[in-house]
C-alpha cells in the first residue's frame, strides 16, 4: 500500500477566486467528465482536476492503495498547488467529486476535517457495491484490459437516450475507459472493495451535498439521502435528467446545484 501521486489539470486558472477541486469517476479522465460544466463553474471558481492513477494525467499505480492514501494524495497534490502559488492557502477550498471521487469528498471530510469549506458527492455512496464485486472485477480488467468492461459501462453511465444525442461527449468518456491503465483501474477497484463510510458520517462536520442522478443504478438517490440524513451537516438534491456521470450529461444544473451550495457557505462564513 502506498499514497499514489495524482497529477492535477488546471482546467480555468482564476487565482483570485476560490479554488473547486473536481474529482473523478472510477474509467474517466477529468477533463471529459468535467469539461462540459467549465462554463457554468468558471465565474464563481479557479478549477482544479485530478486524475485516478493510470487515468489522464496521472501516472500508473504500482501497487494497490486505499481510499484513506487516495485521500492522502489529493492532499498532497494541493499542498504542492499551494508552494507553486497556483492554489492560495488563505483562499476558500471546495470539492466536488463524482463515483469515487465523491466517495473521496466523504474520506477527506472524515480524514481532514476543515480542509475544505465544503464538498459534494456526485452520483455516490458511503458505500458503493460490495468487497465481491468489486474484487471479481478488478481481477477481469486486470487479465482482460478495462475494454472488456466498456459495454457495461456505458450501459450504467448514461441516462436512457443520452449516447444517441450526446455521441462526442459519450463517446470520449468512454475511450477515456478503454485508455486507462488496466492494474491501476484493478487498484481503485481495490480501494473501493474496502470503503464503507456509513458509520463515520455521524462524525462528520463539514457541509456535504449529495447530489444524485435519478437513472442512476449504481448509486440511486437513496444513496444522496442516506448522507444527507446521517452527517451533520449533510443535504441531498437529486437531477432528474442524469444518470451516473453528473457533470458531463448535465453540466448546467450540476452546476446550478454546486454553485448555489458553495455560495451559501461563503455567506455564512461572512455573516
Amino acid at each position: 500500500m502506498s499514497i499514489p501521486t495524482l497529477t492535477p489539470s488546471l482546467l480555468h486558472s482564476a487565482a483570485d477566486l476560490p479554488t473547486l477541486v473536481l474529482g473523478p469517476s472510477l474509467g474517466t479522465g477529468s477533463l471529459a467528465l468535467w469539461g462540459p460544466a467549465v462554463p457554468y463553474l468558471k465565474e464563481n471558481f479557479q478549477l482544479v482536476a485530478w486524475d485516478l492513477p493510470g487515468h489522464g494525467e496521472s501516472a500508473a499505480s504500482t501497487e494497490e492503495f486505499s481510499m484513506a492514501e487516495l485521500a492522502a494524495g489529493v492532499i498532497a497534490m494541493i499542498q504542492a498547488l499551494e508552494t507553486d502559488k497556483v492554489v492560495t492557502a488563505a483562499a476558500p477550498l471546495f470539492y466536488a467529486g463524482v463515483s469515487i471521487g465523491g466517495a473521496i469528498a466523504l474520506q477527506l471530510a472524515n480524514d481532514f476535517p476543515g480542509a475544505f469549506a465544503g464538498l459534494s458527492v456526485i452520483c455516490s455512496a458511503a458505500k458503493i457495491g460490495t468487497p465481491e464485486g468489486w474484487k471479481e472485477r478488478a481481477e477481469l480488467v486486470a487479465k482482460a484490459g478495462t475494454p472488456v468492461v466498456v459495454t457495461g459501462s456505458a450501459e450504467r453511465w448514461f441516462a436512457p437516450g443520452f449516447i444517441a444525442a450526446n455521441p462526442v461527449v459519450s463517446t470520449d468518456l468512454l475511450h477515456n475507459l478503454q485508455d486507462a491503465d488496466r492494474f491501476a483501474y484493478a487498484h481503485a477497484c481495490g480501494a473501493l472493495a474496502d470503503f464503507d463510510m456509513r458509520e463515520a458520517l455521524a462524525s462528520m462536520k463539514d457541509p456535504i451535498l449529495a447530489i444524485a442522478g435519478a437513472h442512476d443504478a449504481v448509486c440511486p438517490p437513496a444513496d444522496a439521502q442516506f448522507i444527507a440524513e446521517h452527517a451533520q451537516n449533510g443535504q441531498a438534491a437529486t437531477i432528474d435528467t442524469v444518470a451516473h456521470l453528473a457533470p458531463a450529461e448535465d453540466p448546467e444544473a450540476t452546476a446550478a446545484l454546486l454553485n448555489e451550495f458553495f455560495a451559501s457557505i461563503s455567506q455564512e462564513k461572512i455573516a
